[in-house]
């Protein structure tokens, strides 16, 4: 097992975990509001341009588990040069691209490549860093992706304004190049390369499935529709955006001022539930992102769109980490890669989903009842996390969370995911 940081060093963690990530986000942030336009400028219709954005969260389902494995085999800094040399390539792919199916390839990569990177982060931050301060090393990892986006649309509008929008992804380029290189040169993280004093054989994805099934038919639906809301905001505030006749820079900026207020709210998230549970932002994270995309099609102008774009970046931000902090939460230690990357499935399942849903209706002429049905469905997420995390999650509340540090510091095994047939016994 890897060697727990001090509490005091997570500072430490900034090259070599932290910097890289925010780099290559920055990219991701830039051209995410711009590939359902580019897809429009290659003659797609709403609908087709919608399946394209998905295609990012297919991507990243289709990396996901094999994600897991080769961090687990080869190390985190080694998965991550990789991710970045396949990243290059995509991006090129995208920038390229003439035809949507030359597009729609690339776009699938990128989220490929994506889900090695956080996931090679994520599965790392679990072991090494101590319990107490799990939820805030987590969230300030998934605050990079929060900085990314307010950063990158900022930079791509620039790039965009008064040129061809597929330049943007000259820019996603250029910053996979640099974070491939400061992984290159970072010095690593103790602890960062595969586990070592392991002599018990792999454990496979499947045996995870079946022992843990309960876990991930319960919890994990309801992580399913946690990150279908997360990733449809992404889709529909640019088309709407387009709906109402704004123009690429202007959309490209309110969503940079909604990546502001989402940036703002991940570190103050990690304190809160490091210190009174999980609950207290998972579920009014999802109240107020399912109830404000829900309004969107209320909007009219401007005005009424960057307020409703703030709310969902407000409800987005306050969960920041909350999928990565009760993956670590529930995930059995002996077989946490293999348990993390199903668990990122879920989540990533529910991104390439909500976007569907989306871009379904729209095909069918009604892009606002597909923007209200995810809207209901952020509903529908707070109700299931409120039921199902208390189960699984000794961090829960404030007093749960209290029993399993206790757990923790008499020597215990920290509490994960209970298995069929313990599930049968309470």
């Amino acid at each position: 097992m890897r060697t727990a940081l001090r509490p005091d060093s997570l500072i430490r963690l900034v090259p070599s975990v932290f910097l890289p990530s925010l780099v290559f986000e920055i990219g991701i942030g830039a051209l995410t509001p711009m590939i359902a336009l580019s897809s429009r400028a290659l003659g797609a219709s709403v609908g087709a341009a919608g399946l394209v954005l998905a295609l990012l969260g297919l991507g990243q389902i289709l990396g996901d588990v094999p994600a897991g494995m080769l961090a687990a085999r080869l190390g985190d800094r080694r998965a991550m040069l990789i991710a970045a040399g396949v990243a290059a390539v995509a991006f090129l792919g995208c920038a390229l691209a003439r035809e949507l199916w030359q597009l729609a390839l690339a776009v699938g990569a990128t989220g490929a490549t994506n889900a090695v990177f956080v996931l090679a982060r994520q599965s790392y931050l679990t072991e090494a860093v101590p319990i107490e301060r799990r939820a805030l090393a987590l969230s300030t990892l998934g605050g990079m992706s929060r900085i990314g986006a307010f950063i990158g649309p900022f930079v791509g509008a620039v790039v965009v304004h008064g040129h061809p929008v597929r330049n943007v992804y000259w820019l996603a380029l250029g910053c996979t190049l640099a974070a491939g290189l400061i992984v290159l040169l970072a010095p690593e993280a103790a602890g960062a390369g595969p586990a070592r004093g392991r002599t018990s054989a792999p454990v496979s994805v499947r045996s995870v499935l079946v022992r843990h099934r309960r876990v991930f038919l319960t919890l994990g639906l309801a992580i399913l529709l946690v990150g279908s809301v997360r990733v449809t905001r992404q889709t529909v505030l640019p088309l709407w955006a387009e709906h109402l006749g704004l123009d690429p820079s202007t959309t490209s900026v309110v969503f940079g001022i909604a990546g502001f207020v989402d940036m703002a709210t991940f570190y103050p998230s990690g304190k809160v539930m490091d210190r009174a549970g999980r609950l207290w932002i998972a579920v009014p994270s999802m109240l107020v992102l399912g109830l404000s995309q829900a309004l969107l099609p209320l909007t009219h102008g401007l005005v009424s769109l960057t307020v409703i774009a703030v709310l969902m970046g407000f409800g987005n931000g306050i969960g920041s980490g909350i999928l990565m902090t009760l993956g670590a939460d529930v995930a059995p230690p002996e077989s946490r890669s293999q348990f993390l990357g199903v668990w990122r499935l879920c989540a990533d399942s529910g991104g390439a989903g909500g976007p569907l849903v989306v871009s379904t209706a729209a095909g069918l002429g009604s892009l606002a009842a597909g923007i209200v049905a995810m809207g209901v469905a952020g509903v529908l997420a707070a109700v299931a996390l409120l039921r199902w995390v208390p189960r699984y999650s000794a961090f829960a509340t404030t007093g749960s969370r209290t029993r399993g540090t206790a757990v923790v510091a008499k020597g215990v095994p920290e509490p994960h995911a209970p298995d069929s047939s313990s599930r049968q016994q309470g």
